[in-house]
């Protein structure tokens, strides 16, 4: 069990930026065509907001087109996991300051696919929580 004592822990906005900050493949939740679309991307945190790179095509037209947004990313090892979302809005890097801030990030594409575009969610929110795993407690106990 965690420190509380309960198989699920919110996270301070610190904590959850620093976990999101440990890994590199999270989720971008957006809106194509009025249904949800989820993708998959490599990404920096880089002064508290998400970094990604993309090509042309639907992830990037959906991440100018809709703004706000949802940013997933995980991890979990044999007793616990962690899960950090967040609100933001995106917009495409544009400006040469942007775009040379973007490239000290030193964010490489994981596919040899040529990703000139450089997206930034500026967070609205975030949230995380801390999950210990464990057997599924008894019904019987919980109503002693």
């Amino acid at each position: 069990m965690s420190e509380t004592g309960q198989p699920v822990t919110i996270l301070s906005a610190s904590e959850s930026w620093d976990l999101l900050a440990s890994v590199s493949l999270g989720r971008l939740v957006t809106s194509v065509d009025g249904q949800p679309e989820i993708f998959p991307v490599n990404f920096v945190v880089q002064h508290r907001t998400v970094l990604f790179r993309t090509a042309e095509g639907t992830k990037l037209v959906s991440a100018a087109i809709n703004k706000s947004v949802l940013f997933e990313a995980d991890d979990h090892g044999a007793s616990e996991g962690w899960s950090v979302i967040l609100k933001g809005l995106a917009r495409t890097l544009r400006t040469k300051e942007e775009l040379e801030e973007a490239e000290r990030a030193q964010l490489l594409p994981w596919t040899a696919t040529l990703k000139q575009h450089y997206v930034r969610i500026q967070p609205v929110s975030i949230t995380g929580r801390r999950f210990q795993f464990g057997s599924e407690p008894n019904p019987e106990s919980t109503f002693a």
